[in-house]
């Protein structure tokens, strides 16, 4: 970063309330001034492309799957780190929160486990200078796991943490209520399903005792260190009622409409999938975010298995819901996810903000990232 003036200049500017055909000028690592029209000086031409704000992702757990590419095969940490940062960064999106899992599944099996590693990984490059993003953290909490209270102690204590959520993935409950719903979701591991029943008929005979126990020991951690906290598939009014209560801050994917209106009602924010948006579905037969967005409950866009989702979804939906402009659905993925998680610093292009931006060449549904910036400095 330098004190030097860059002008961003011919470009169709995403503004928080208006798209503007202007220019905008950087220092410092933030925004000094926007403007209509022709640039005061000559800058960087955008050739007409759109300017947005750099994305803000909060659930990706997109980072494991390079991490362990395949069953029972794990990649190299730092390896697994550098090329997620790159392909996030190629995504548009500039500030990401890290979900990874806390609490070992009853098999002993998963990533729950491996968080250590990774958040090492991350750190080193961090330190290292190699990350193209600003990587923060996003502990999911699997509540009904036997070791999740002590690991996530033991991570907060040592690494920083910008965001808990409280999952409970038991057959029989929220996102699996509908326990032969969750037989067809596993089935798709390739494990026999004779092996699956006997998985799922341990995980109920546990899970509710686990889950009492360890959800209010997480949550006054959550309290003591100050971090934000999540809610998880909130199914019913019932389960948004208990949220609120513990202080939820956001609701991720809420798998309901009466859910989803009880979080409006209790003043949660509501998040839902960008694949989901794209898809015009969810894969596991829960609520559209599409439906969200046409009752008005839709806050916060996240890309969660496939980070090109982000900005897809967010350019598709002023096409297919009425009300929605530009501004409107690029803040889903900017502006409400920094201010939903106390980042008050970036999200739109306005003067003061720090100058993430992201050049977009608009092509149909599909947007293209052309060129990425955290800070004023090139990443993409």
């Amino acid at each position: 970063m330098t004190d030097r003036v860059a002008i961003f200049e011919n470009a169709a500017i995403v503004l928080p309330d208006a798209v503007r055909h202007g220019w905008v000028a950087v220092a410092g690592g933030r925004i000094l001034e926007t403007g209509e029209g022709r640039a005061p000086e000559r800058g960087i031409d955008l050739r007409g492309d759109v300017l947005i704000p750099g994305l803000v992702e909060l659930h990706t757990d997109h980072l494991e799957s390079h991490y362990a590419p395949r069953p029972k095969v794990r990649w190299h940490p730092l390896g697994a780190v550098l090329a997620y940062d790159a392909q996030i960064a190629a995504s548009g999106i500039t500030t990401v929160f890290d979900s990874l899992r806390a609490g070992a599944d009853v098999d002993g099996t998963g990533l729950g486990t491996e968080l250590v590693q990774l958040a090492e990984a991350i750190a080193q490059a961090r330190a290292e200078g190699l990350l193209r993003c600003d990587h923060l953290t996003h502990l999911r909490c699997e509540i009904p796991a036997a070791d999740v209270v002590p690991m996530t102690e033991a991570f907060a204590a040592r690494f920083p943490v910008g965001l808990i959520s409280l999952m409970d993935h038991t057959p029989g409950q929220r996102q699996f209520r509908d326990v032969e719903k969750y037989y067809l979701y596993a089935a798709r591991t390739g494990r026999p399903m004779e092996e699956i029943r006997a998985l799922a008929t341990r995980r109920m005979a546990e899970g509710a005792a686990m889950a009492a126990r360890h959800r209010p020991a997480l949550v006054a951690l959550a309290r003591r260190h100050g971090i934000a906290l999540a809610s998880h598939d909130d199914t019913t009014a019932a389960d948004v009622a208990q949220s609120a209560a513990e202080g939820a801050r956001l609701a991720e994917f809420p798998t309901t409409l009466e859910a989803a209106a009880a979080c409006r009602a209790q003043g949660i924010t509501v998040m839902m999938g960008a694949p989901n948006l794209i898809r015009g579905g969810s894969h596991s037969g829960n609520i559209a975010a599409e439906a969200l967005a046409r009752e008005g409950l839709l806050d916060i866009l996240s890309s969660d298995y496939v980070p090109a989702s982000l900005l897809m979804a967010a350019w598709q939906l002023p096409r297919r819901v009425p009300g929605f402009g530009l501004p409107q659905a690029i803040a889903l993925v900017s502006r409400n996810p920094a201010r939903a998680t106390g980042l008050e610093d970036r999200g739109e292009i306005a003067p003061g903000q720090r100058a993430d931006l992201v050049r977009v060449q608009a092509s149909g549904e599909v947007p293209v990232v052309r060129q990425v910036w955290r800070a004023g400095e090139r990443v993409a």
